[in-house]
């Protein structure tokens, strides 16, 4: 028969079982791993030493177990406090990210071009997020009331708990990193070393980019030995090799020079490093000729690699310091492909004949050092408050500090996932971005609705929780944008994290062997939406736990009286109302989805469901049951 969907988000245990057990099938004996036998066949062998380096703490493996713990939560849509819902391609979603995170495991797996995160700091009176290893999401629900705590350092688990905050999270959030894809994560020196400790397990030492400097307080005050004017952001790649990232776009640039493509400086073709000589480079020493009677305009000669009558012989330069011959910076394949178009000869004010570089970049590594002011954190207090008139969220990220991490780490069509998205900064980053580029990125972000404090100005002007920020501002920005962007997609559909849509089957004991009570719970489950629940809300349910993203395009259909929804052109049918027959089921098969979707309290018989099996199996249409 065909396979009831269960409500659990993806079993990413089952899952990394069957990765290796394809790799590996020799290491599985009666469904079970035998590690050892994994171990020896990569060349690892079982000794006594039991001192290896390892970084441990208290609950570090309950919060592991948590992280592959199957959720039965779902994300329900919320219409109305959405901008642009049937079009928009980017998210906002209130809730635990710790569920969020297993909720977007199946739709958004390896899908991610970049990450960005600002989590709590652990300085001690900040938030620090309370997990419940048997039950996240109860907990969730009990927090979303009070969710300011502290985290003394008096208390003896002050790292401890941090660590099982991060540790589960950056788990999940590795999964749905696209294999080219990076993160960047903001921190201070409260908790710089262990960060580096849990990213180098759960991303691999080999992926440690490197780790930026910000300027985030230039005028910074003295509260005791130093006068603290940074923060960090570590950088670590999902798979160092695949890595692509981009060059940083310059300011406004001088240029002395122009051709047909535009202007340029020029630059010496020679290696100043005298490291980088005849005998350690040979294949870089080597001469060019230069037709001192034949200029290709007013300022450059013509040259070439043979030899000519009249023409003069031009090698790298000697170091003056040194005395030893420099090298050029290409070799001959690369010289002889941009011979008089990229590389040109030139009379410096010495009268001496040089062979120079066109420089027409617009664009330069990222530095370690972010030392501009317009990354201070100040920077992003004003923006906020440019935005509401008021100062209505402390210590935001300036948003040119989030466009700089976008540019290195993403494509133009690339998605962008803040998870501690806090007022939404990243959000506003990714759309201005979009608006001076041209580009399509889109961005999913992820909040606990934290309780602003009732003496806050936030809580003052009617804003009740951060979540209530973070979407405020999306819209404010979002006009401003486009204004001047046509095209620009400033919307965003907002979901919001809640128990299944779906009952659930009550399986604890019954006292007494009460029939009643049995019979009760069994009447209870016929209809198994709950009745505070939508078939909106079911719809996208099926969406998430079918692996399809939050933003596919879903159509009502009315066939036969029925509504029929239908996902990204009839990829996936899904049909939830009761009155389904044989010959509706032979009109959605027509329409040749891939797969169908079907309430098991849908169908006019039993029959009309074995049927609707056999059917769309022999047409290869995937069959589901809710």
């Amino acid at each position: 028969m065909a396979e009831k969907i269960d409500g659990l988000t993806m079993d990413l245990e089952a899952t990394n079982k069957d990765k290796l057990r394809a790799v590996f099938p020799e290491c599985f004996t009666e469904g079970r791993l035998d590690i050892d036998k994994l171990l020896s066949l990569c060349g690892e062998y079982i000794t006594d030493d039991f001192e290896k380096y390892e970084f441990k703490w208290k609950g570090k493996s309950d919060c592991l177990r948590l992280a592959q713990k199957r959720s039965t939560a779902t994300l329900r849509p919320v219409p109305e406090d959405s901008v642009n819902w049937d079009t928009t391609q980017n998210l906002y979603i209130e809730g635990d990210n710790l569920e969020v995170l297993k909720l977007l495991q199946k739709s958004y797996f390896r899908k991610v071009k970049m990450i960005y995160i600002d989590p709590p700091y652990n300085t001690g009176n900040d938030f620090v997020y309370e997990d419940n290893f048997a039950d996240p999401l109860t907990r969730y629900k009990e927090v979303t009331a009070q969710t300011t705590k502290s985290n003394p350092e008096t208390m003896g688990r002050y790292h401890t708990k941090w660590l099982n905050m991060m540790y589960p999270r950056l788990r999940l959030a590795a999964n749905l990193l696209r294999d080219d894809g990076v993160i960047f994560i903001s921190i201070d020196d409260n908790e710089v070393v262990n960060l580096r400790k849990i990213c180098d397990e759960v991303f691999g030492e080999e992926n440690f980019i490197g780790i930026l400097a910000v300027n985030a307080s230039p005028s910074a005050i003295d509260y005791g030995h130093l006068a603290k004017m940074h923060d960090y952001a570590l950088l670590y790649a999902k798979c160092i090799s695949e890595t692509i990232t981009n060059q940083v776009p310059e300011k406004e640039k001088e240029f002395r020079f122009s051709d047909e493509l535009g202007g340029f400086n020029i630059y010496p073709l020679y290696n100043g490093n005298v490291a980088f000589n005849p005998q350690t480079r040979p294949n870089l020493y080597y001469p060019f000729y230069l037709n001192p009677n034949s200029k290709l305009d007013n300022d450059f000669y013509e040259i070439k690699l043979s030899s000519e009558d009249g023409w003069e012989e031009v090698w790298p330069v000697v170091s003056q310091k040194d005395h030893i011959p420099h090298v050029w910076r290409w070799g001959k394949d690369k010289s002889s492909q941009n011979l008089n178009t990229e590389i040109v000869g030139y009379k410096n004010e010495d009268g001496e004949y040089r062979i120079v570089q066109k420089s027409r970049l617009f664009a330069k590594t990222i530095r370690s050092l972010l030392l501009d002011n317009s990354m201070a954190s100040r920077q992003g207090t004003a923006e906020v408050q440019d935005l509401f008139e008021k100062k209505i969220f402390p210590f935001p990220k300036p948003i040119e500090l989030l466009k700089l991490f976008i540019q290195v780490g993403t494509n133009s069509d690339s998605i962008v996932l803040d998870f501690f998205s806090g007022c939404a900064t990243t959000a506003h980053a990714v759309m201005q971005l979009n608006a001076e580029d041209g580009g399509s990125r889109r961005f999913i972000m992820v909040q606990l609705p934290e309780v602003c404090d009732e003496k806050s100005t936030a809580a003052r002007n009617g804003y009740s929780n951060i979540c209530e920020i973070g979407k405020e501002r999306i819209r404010r920005a979002g006009k401003k944008l486009a204004e001047s962007g046509k095209g620009l997609d400033v919307g965003f559909k907002v979901f919001r994290l809640d128990s299944s849509n779906l009952k659930l089957w009550d399986d604890t004991p019954i006292e007494n062997g009460d029939l009643g009570s049995l019979f009760a719970r069994m009447s209870g489950i016929i209809d198994n939406l709950k009745p505070d629940r939508s078939e909106d809300d079911l719809v996208y349910e099926i969406l998430l736990k079918m692996g399809y993203p939050l933003t596919a395009d879903v159509t009502a259909l009315d066939v036969d009286g029925l509504t029929v929804y239908t996902v990204e052109q009839n990829s996936m049918l899904i049909c939830l109302q009761p009155g389904v027959t044989a010959e509706l089921v032979e009109k959605m098969a027509a329409l040749e989805p891939q797969k169908i979707v079907l309430a098991e309290t849908a169908f006019v018989d039993n029959s009309v469901m074995s049927n609707a099996h056999y059917l769309l199996e022999n047409r290869g249409i995937e069959l589901k049951i809710i």
